[in-house]
């Protein structure tokens, strides 16, 4: 074995080794859509006298902290986003109400003197008390930075129930505030002190007969009293003492999935990608053989090491981030299937061929469309995880750590089991057991037809512009189903016990105060409600009214969406994806012609219109799993583009005086046989997801399968035209030789029967 063979082996059982005693011993992080619970992300605001800057924030989070500790949820996750966002995570959570509602008291906390009735004058103001009294307050005469401490306590000896003990820093103003309601007499409202947390009163206790006017309560502690339950003495306490907030907060995204529905998707996942994995593999192995059996080992290898690259920087996997890791298996496939392809050629090419030297010429002859391919995806996903957010940023980074370990298991992994392979005895004696003997059928059929697509390359720019107005029209005429995550407002998923007619339901949730609700059938016994921004009562009154026509409901999804915040996700994506395109086009440009970069860029826009536009006839939503799904799309165009390119550029540098149009219809003929091997690869993945994928992956299936069938046709069928009417417009026809003359073009003709007829025979 030769020192770079020798490298590339050590090299492999390295990441290999490293790759599964990582997935064996550190686990992959669920998100809650995939595992169940409830998050929450609060804002921090700025006041008049504090700026909600990142070190107000760090503080708030730490306030937070304790107060989702004291909750008693098991692992909770609270983490910063940025300067101003605070990320809940409480797993197993299904009722956000409680979380929301101790979460969501977060403006400072303060104690007030209660004054006589009145009007309130300026500095005071009217609030009602826990039973509804209206008292007016004066102003503050202690805040939470002044709480030292809370907690509820039974009192057991006197029998006089749960009661909170309250620790103070400085007892001083306590004791005057204490002092001089107690100079007014039992039952006045001003012997009263009220506390007061986001503008509510949380407790307004009376100042005991038994301290003196003037003296106060001291010694810097105090007990509130009163008919608590445990449960209230306990929240009362957690109020009082998480209340100190640097600055108020504001809850702009809330999001609920229910165990039954993460599990169910992380079921149903399993068995898409197990099916979908095993019908590719067959199909890899029918094709090329051995050589697909070696590439199915390096698949199942390219899966450890994604899992172990997830685990190792401790991402979050959610139902959109399998988005990246279905672009980068597709992108895996096709890596292998470019490497195989272009052995067949050597083989063929050559009068004494070996599997190894085919096999060696094969890889050389792939690395450079591999190559581009993946780093134009890699710029996309490099770019959408320093600039989107949301789903789109974890689309970023699943597909970033998919795209560098589909590299490493094509281009090292399956190099190294397939050279060691075709160095067998038994291999080299039987070269029709490799799968790289034979140019393959649909090669051998394009050679004996040879069709002349770019002939007439305007015909396929009619027919790309014609589909492009068909689906264009449904943005128009229907218009976009924006989901909660890009419009805000509140999205919430009901498992009923029995099948609801959608307009029943609508009319019950008019009849119960919510006419604009938007109801729909999600499923079997499932039924979608969307609404503008609505608060946790009057969530309860939704489910309260589905219930009563479902005859009782289960929520199994529940997503609040700030309206600021799916601006931001709106605006972030945009911006996002448009950079991610303009760089895609930069390093095309550079690395080809500028006009393959433009033809690349045009036929992703053709895809992006054409896909949105088929769910927008189909009224399907345009959320963040959709999003997810154009992207994968536009990297999936990308890919197939560079790959056609590429051969472009090979065929113009051996003979610069051919036409562009020739040199594009022999490299579009040339790598049909990958595309349409690829193609079914992928369709089998995708027809497993839609099939066995369940509900929640359906329309996510749905839009991979229309944008790959459409990628597949724009980056042979627009791209490629597109590229050839930009050269013929400009003059760049011919590999900028400069030498077109009819001399040339007989030759380059004779040139390419001689080839036509030497794979003729070869096919045969």
């Amino acid at each position: 074995m030769k020192r770079p063979a020798r490298v590339r082996a050590l090299f492999a059982f390295a990441v290999i080794a490293v790759s599964v005693f990582v997935a064996v011993t550190v686990p992959v992080r669920l998100g809650l859509d995939l595992r169940g619970g409830t998050q929450i992300v609060l804002e921090t605001r700025s006041t008049e006298t504090v700026e909600a800057d990142s070190e107000a924030t760090d503080r708030t989070l730490e306030v937070l902290r304790g107060r989702i500790d004291a909750l008693g949820v098991a692992e909770p996750t609270i983490v910063r986003s940025g300067d101003h966002r605070i990320i809940v995570e409480l797993p197993g959570v299904q009722d956000p109400r409680k979380a929301a509602d101790v979460l969501g008291r977060t403006a400072q906390l303060s104690v007030h003197p209660v004054l006589a009735p009145g009007a309130a004058q300026k500095g005071e103001r009217t609030l009602p008390d826990e039973e509804g009294e209206r008292l007016r307050l004066g102003g503050a005469a202690l805040t939470g930075q002044d709480v030292k401490g809370a907690e509820a306590l039974f009192d057991q000896q006197s029998g006089a129930g749960w009661h909170v003990t309250v620790d103070f820093e400085d007892g001083k103003g306590w004791a005057r505030l204490t002092g001089e309601a107690a100079c007014h007499p039992a039952g006045d409202p001003q012997r009263r002190v009220a506390i007061v947390l986001d503008d509510k009163i949380i407790s307004s206790p009376q100042v005991d007969p038994s301290v003196a006017c003037g003296a106060g309560i001291t010694g810097g502690s105090t007990q509130i009293t009163g008919s608590f339950t445990a449960e209230e003495a306990k929240e009362l306490a957690l109020l009082v003492h998480g209340g100190a907030l640097p600055v108020p907060v504001e809850t702009v995204e809330q999001r609920t999935v229910g165990p039954t529905l993460g599990a169910e998707a992380i079921e149903a996942s399993a068995w898409a990608a197990v099916v979908g994995t095993a019908l590719t593999a067959v199909f890899v192995i029918v094709v090329y053989r051995l050589m697909g059996v070696l590439a199915t080992l390096a698949l199942l290898c390219y899966g450890v090491i994604s899992y172990a690259g997830l685990a190792a920087l401790g991402a979050t996997l959610t139902l959109p981030g399998l988005a990246g890791f279905v672009l980068a298996i597709g992108m895996a496939v096709d890596a292998n299937v470019l490497v195989f392809e272009r052995a067949r050629e050597e083989y063929g090419a050559r009068n004494r061929p070996s599997g190894r030297s085919a096999l060696t010429a094969g890889f050389k002859g792939a690395f450079s469309a591999i190559a581009d391919s993946n780093i134009t995806t890699l710029i996309a996903a490099v770019l959408l995880f320093l600039l989107a957010s949301g789903p789109v940023k974890g689309f970023g980074v699943t597909l970033g750590i998919g795209v560098l370990a589909s590299m490493i298991s094509a281009l090292v992994i399956t190099r190294v089991l397939a050279e060691f392979a075709v160095a067998r005895r038994w291999v080299h004696r039987r070269p029709g057991v490799t799968g790289l003997a034979s140019v393959g059928r649909v090669r051998a059929y394009l050679t004996r037809r040879d069709p002349q697509l770019m002939r007439r390359p305007r015909r396929w720019l009619a027919v790309s512009a014609v589909v492009l107005a068909v689906t264009g029209a449904g943005i128009v005429v229907r218009g976009l189903d924006f989901g909660v995550e890009f419009t805000g407002g509140r999205l919430i998923e009901y498992s009923t016990s029995t099948a609801v007619d959608p307009d029943r339901a609508r009319a019950a949730l008019a009849d119960a105060g919510f006419p604009q609700a938007v109801v729909q059938s999600s499923g079997e016994n499932r039924l979608t409600v969307r609404t503008e921004e609505l608060t946790n009562a009057q969530a309860v009154e939704v489910a309260d009214a589905v219930g009563k026509v479902g005859g009782g409901a289960e929520k199994v999804r529940d997503e609040l969406i700030g309206p600021s915040l799916g601006d931001e996700l709106r605006r972030n994506a945009l911006i996002a994806l448009s950079l991610a395109l303009g760089a895609q086009l930069l390093y095309l440009a550079v690395r080809f012609r500028w006009m393959f970069g433009a033809g690349a860029v045009g036929a992703l826009a053709h895809d992006v219109v054409v896909l949105t536009g088929v769910f927008a006839w189909l009224g399907k939503p345009v959320d963040g799993v959709f999003l997810a799904a154009l992207l994968t799309v536009i990297g999936y165009s990308v890919n197939d583009s560079v790959v056609v390119f590429d051969r472009i550029r090979e065929l113009w540098r051996k003979d610069g005086r051919t036409p562009l149009a020739r040199v594009t219809n022999r490299a579009i003929l040339q790598t049909v046989p990958r595309t349409v091997n690829t193609g079914i690869g992928v369709f089998f993945i995708l027809a497993a997801l839609a099939l066995l994928g369940g509900e929640s992956l359906t329309d996510f299936a749905l839009a991979l399968l229309i944008g790959v069938a459409v990628g597949t046709y724009s980056s042979v069928l627009t791209a490629a035209p597109l590229a050839v009417e930009l050269g013929e417009r400009t003059g760049d026809r011919d590999g900028g030789s400069g030498r077109r003359g009819s001399a040339g073009r007989a030759r380059t003709g004779a040139g390419e029967r001689t080839e036509r007829a030497e794979a003729g025979t070869r096919g045969r």
